[in-house]
């Protein structure tokens, strides 16, 4: 196949990227390289030193022989530029990862909050409309979050995306006026499948649940294929291709804004850095490693719906876990301390968490699930790379509202606390947009 990554050259994209390579398709990265503007804007560069992606390109095709080809878009902002790509091009299938991905970085500041909106929904409803001004035949894979469901206690097991209700009906279904020629009906129940209801917990998990949105409404218009993937949080650094050479090394986001939770906790562990739980740290959530995540694109792209299918909903993750639990086991066999700290984010300050994930392990997806081996091997890569950390970036300081507090543990280097006289951390300016350049060529590696 001829597979777009747009945003091939983020944290889940380039090991995407070189994960379908590998399986020998044809693969095309589009990015506008916000991701490492948003690192210039936060002064919290990736733990790991990735390279520039002409020399991350170079060095694939050195290691492996094939091609990753590269055009410069701004998916959100150039729309005709899409269009003009998706009709040169004619690819089979676009995986989309370009949208603004941190929770807290949406919530940072209302220009944050209008970024992450505006980016986001433009790039996606740009990606739909273009598909569909384009004329071709395209499966749009997008890489959702299991956050749109929201971390309540629901009392059941989440769906893969649709939830069967019934309803009561009063009167009968062929009369809208609910009785015909004065013949009374019986209440009646109907069955009915809905989009299980969202419950988003910050702007960037809003703006995944609009994408839900523009996906059903696209489909049932425009007979759109289109597969939404409901992912839970990505632990791990490596995948089997971005360990072949240095060059080709992942990002590992350790800040409070982009580090996920896990892989900050062992990024913490390998600083000598407390273990920052937040609130009461009886948050659950879904994890997958990020070998499993690529995995995953991998079957998707292969088993895609028919057009005029509804859209494919997959929830994307492998275990669950309680954040303490997490922070208490990386404490016990990394011998780190353990600190609680007050919860930046509004919400729940416990939740339990079931998942039905039956879809990928039934298409054959053999979970990587968490284990000391795996956990010490990640906390050595970013024991690696400790001189790089910059821990005044540790704690995490977005706040959802002026009653939360920054996450800063009382035992933290001094350097490394928000400002005393504010709980909320400074304010920051949205990166600016790169400079418009026109739609080049996919370029070969020299």
């Amino acid at each position: 196949m001829k597979i777009v990554i747009l945003g091939g050259d983020g944290f889940c994209g380039w090991p995407t990227a070189l994960h379908l390579s590998d399986q020998g398709h044809d693969v095309i990265i589009v990015d506008n390289f916000s991701r490492r503007v948003i690192d210039g804007e936060l002064e919290a560069e990736s733990l790991t030193p990735i390279r520039s992606l002409s020399e991350r390109r170079a060095a694939w095709k050195e290691v492996s022989g094939r091609q990753i080809g590269f055009t410069f878009l701004d998916v959100a902002q150039d729309y005709e530029g899409l269009v003009g790509f998706f009709r040169s091009e004619r690819p089979d299938a676009v995986v989309h990862f370009a949208e603004q991905r941190a929770a807290p970085y949406s919530m940072k500041s209302p220009r944050n909050k209008r970024y992450t909106v505006d980016n986001n929904v433009n790039a996606t409803h740009n990606v739909l409309a273009a598909t569909v001004e384009s004329g071709h035949d395209i499966h749009l894979v997008h890489l959702g979050t299991m956050g749109v469901y929201g971390y309540g206690t629901a009392g059941l097991k989440i769906p893969e995306g649709y939830l069967d209700v019934e309803v009561t009906a009063t009167g009968d279904p062929a009369d809208a006026a609910g009785s015909r020629a004065g013949v009374s009906v019986e209440p009646h129940r109907i069955e009915q499948q809905i989009l299980y209801p969202s419950n988003p917990g910050s702007i960037y998990h809003l703006t995944k649940v609009l994408d839900q949105h523009l996906f059903a409404y696209y489909v049932k218009n425009d007979s759109l294929r289109i597969t939404d993937l409901h992912q839970g949080i990505i632990w791990g650094t490596h995948t089997e291709q971005t360990q072949r050479d240095e060059r080709l090394i992942n990002r590992f986001d350790y800040d409070g804004d982009y580090g996920t939770v896990l892989n900050r906790f062992l990024m913490q562990a390998a600083v000598g850095y407390p273990l920052t739980v937040h609130g009461t740290g009886g948050q659950t959530r879904a994890f997958i490693h990020l070998q499993d995540m690529v995995r995953c694109i991998q079957i998707a792209l292969e088993n895609p719906p028919a057009a005029g299918d509804r859209v494919k909903i997959f929830n994307q993750m492998t275990e669950t876990h309680r954040v303490r639990d997490l922070a208490h086991l990386i404490g016990r066999i990394t011998g780190a301390e353990v600190a609680m700290v007050p919860n930046p984010r509004k919400e729940s300050a416990e939740n339990e968490l079931h998942v039905v994930n039956d879809a990928f392990l039934d298409l054959g997806l053999n979970p990587t699930t968490l284990s000391e081996g795996l956990l010490l091997e990640v906390e050595q890569i970013a024991g690696k790379y400790k001189d790089r950390a910059d821990l005044s970036k540790v704690p995490a300081t977005s706040l959802w509202t002026a009653e939360q507090q920054a996450g800063v543990p009382a035992s933290a280097p001094s350097d490394s606390s928000a400002p005393s006289d504010s709980p909320v951390a400074p304010a920051t300016s949205i990166p600016p947009a790169p400079a418009a350049a026109p739609v080049s060529p996919v370029s070969p590696v020299s």
